[in-house]
Order: C-alpha cells, then structure tokens, then sequence
C-alpha cells in the first residue's frame, strides 16, 4: 500500500490538473491565432523529438548498466527536450494556419492513424510522464520501476511518431 505525505498527495493533485490543462489549453489555442512568423519551428521541432528519441534510449541503457546519475540527467534533458518542443508547437500552432496533408489513398490513411495515434498517445503520456519522474523525486524506486517502462515505450512512440508525422507532411509546408 503506498502511503504518502500531505505535500506528495498535493504533487500528485498538482499531475493530474497539468494532465488535464495542458491539452486543454493546446485545443483552446488551436482556435486563436496571434500575430507572428514560427513557420519555421516544425523543422526545428522534429530534430527535437528525433533527440528525445535518443537521449531516451540512452537513459534507458545507462540505467541497465547501473549508471543512475547519468541516467537521471539524461531523463532531465528529454523532459527539457520535451518541454521545449511544447511551447514551440503551441508558439506555431497559435500563430500559423494548420497544413493540410496532400497525400491520397492508402498513404493517407497511413498518416492520419500514426497522427491519431500520436496525438492520443502524447495526451496520455503528460500524466506518466510526472508520475513517474515524481516517483523517482520522492525515492520510490519500486513504484518508478513499475511505470517508467510504460512511460519509456510511449516516449518512444510518442518522439518517433512526431518525427514521421513531420516527414509525411513536410512537402505541404507552404
């Protein structure tokens, strides 16, 4: 049974508001637009996604081969990374006009199932994400062990996916 203070009871209502908020905001900010030239962040979004994917995998062996230090820096650096591609793509996506994707038939339908499924995933991934980052805060390895290869594998999926998302749609880019 895990048993937590006032304060950690107060961090993890805290996850649960951001989990909700950010998306939240993102949907709300798709419907305004402010005034600005970002269209050249998704070039720089998409290396940052490609390097979360890597420092991710480094992470992961770096804490399989009894490096935790390294291991904790790296995972800071991806959260950074993270957190860096967020506010760039809400920056281009309040003040940029959506791109329309110009491929047809099967190719189509393969880009709007990985975009789905990247945008599901992402959404899901902001709450495991501080979870897990906040069960290794508070020195809970047990439970950190038991969510981070979730929260890697969705990572993972989330940063690739991103890459491949920008790859398709790459060539509408006005």
């Amino acid at each position: 049974m895990e048993i937590l203070t006032r304060n950690q009871k107060k961090v993890k209502k805290l996850i649960t508001v951001i989990s909700v908020l950010i998306p939240v905001i993102i949907v709300l900010l798709f419907q305004v637009k402010f005034e600005g030239n970002f269209s050249f962040l998704p070039h720089i979004y998409a290396v940052i996604n490609a390097a979360t994917a890597l420092v991710l995998i480094f992470a992961v062996y770096f804490i399989k081969n009894g490096h935790r230090k390294l291991h904790e820096l790296l995972v800071k650096i991806a959260f950074l990374l993270s957190i860096t591609f967020l506010v760039m793509y809400i920056l281009y996506h309040a003040t940029t006009e959506a791109t329309k994707f110009g491929g047809e038939g099967f190719i189509k339908y393969l880009y709007f199932f990985i975009l789905i499924t990247h945008i599901f995933s992402s959404v899901i991934l902001i709450p495991l994400v501080l979870h897990t980052y906040f069960r290794a805060f508070i020195n809970d390895i047990k439970g950190h062990k038991k969510i981070a290869p979730i929260t890697f594998l969705l990572w993972e999926y989330v940063a690739i996916t991103g890459v491949i998302v920008y790859l398709m749609i790459s060539p509408y880019y006005k």
